[in-house]
């Protein structure tokens, strides 16, 4: 029989790219949002599969929405993609990501106990749990430090998959991303600032770039290649949690320097700081050791940094000619 699969927030870019995995898999994908008949649903248009997903209104505030879609759809697989998911955002909307988070996972988890059956559950946790790793790689037996709401959201909704494993005996895990990008990012944040602002000014037009810490240091992968890996979480005898990163460790200025040339540019003569773009309670340095996915899915990130921003780049390129 064609597998059934539950995507919540397909159109964001990680479920936009997972449901192009899954119709590429054979997989009969349904999808959620809170008004489907007004979403743009741009990512999935974007990848040409929009007519291939069958499309949902569900409020992960409402229980009652929660159980009825379940219940309609009966998923062999449910990914739990939708959230608010900006850290800079939480920061100003604290209870509203909180809500978003931890509370729309627990409905989630509640209604998956309730109607039954052999359904295995996806959730997108985040490094942003960690807080700082202290110049060490986090894996999956890291502590949580948040350094932001969002964060907090992410670890109380991490926890909850756990216990719901546990005491429940749910197939529930939890996949803990690390930055990755995409063509279909966002323009709010900074990697999408950066390569707008880049292709602009080697095209001989836009704005000086403006931005603040510039020594933080991530581990940047590849949207497309990372919802691989959540899949494959599913697809084990037994759930478990695991970290989805590259392992490569890169400070924002180098992120800057290698989008700038690769636009024939260089940074410094086009990038500004201000002190007052820094957030409250910044994450000076996170990365990741994936190497229990790459020992158990089995699954390892094939791009790192430099293509990241390749691809990023000729995507913009293409974008605007």
């Amino acid at each position: 029989m064609t597998k059934r699969a539950l995507i919540l927030g397909v159109g964001g870019q990680d479920g936009a790219y997972l449901a192009r995995l899954l119709v590429d898999k054979g997989y009969e994908v349904h999808g959620t949002s809170r008004d489907a008949a007004t979403s743009p649903f741009e990512g999935l248009r974007h990848l040409g599969i929009l007519d291939r997903v069958t499309l949902h209104s569900m409020s992960l505030a409402d229980y009652g929405s929660v159980l009825q879609i379940l219940d309609t759809v009966r998923p062999a697989e449910i990914y739990n993609l939708s959230a608010q998911s900006s850290v800079g955002l939480s920061f100003a909307q604290p209870a509203a990501t909180l809500t978003s988070i931890a509370n729309a996972t627990l409905h989630m988890l509640e209604a998956i106990r309730f109607i039954g059956g052999d359904v295995r559950f996806y959730n997108a946790s985040s490094s942003e749990m960690f807080g700082d790793t202290a110049r060490r790689p986090a894996d999956e037996t890291t502590f949580f430090q948040p350094r932001s709401p969002y964060g907090v959201a992410k670890a109380a909704a991490h926890w909850l998959v756990q216990n719901y494993r546990e005491g429940y005996g749910l197939y529930a895990c939890s996949g803990i991303l690390f930055n990755h990008e995409s063509p279909l990012r966002h323009e709010r944040f900074v990697t999408q600032k950066i390569v707008r602002a880049a292709v602009a000014l080697g095209r001989g037009g836009g704005e000086r770039l403006t931005l603040g810490n510039l020594d933080i240091v991530r581990d940047w992968g590849w949207a497309p290649e990372y919802v691989e890996a959540m899949w494959l979480m599913l697809q084990q005898e037994h759930p478990a949690d695991f970290i989805v990163a590259t392992g490569q460790a890169t400070s924002l200025r180098d992120f800057i320097r290698i989008t700038f040339e690769r636009v024939g540019l260089d940074w410094r003569d086009h990038v500004d700081q201000n002190p007052g773009l820094l957030r409250p309670y910044e994450v000076d340095y996170t990365v990741g050791d994936a190497t229990k996915a790459a020992r158990e899915l089995p699954w390892t990130a094939q791009f790192r940094v430099e293509a990241v921003v390749a691809g990023l780049v000729d995507a913009e390129l293409e974008r605007i000619s």
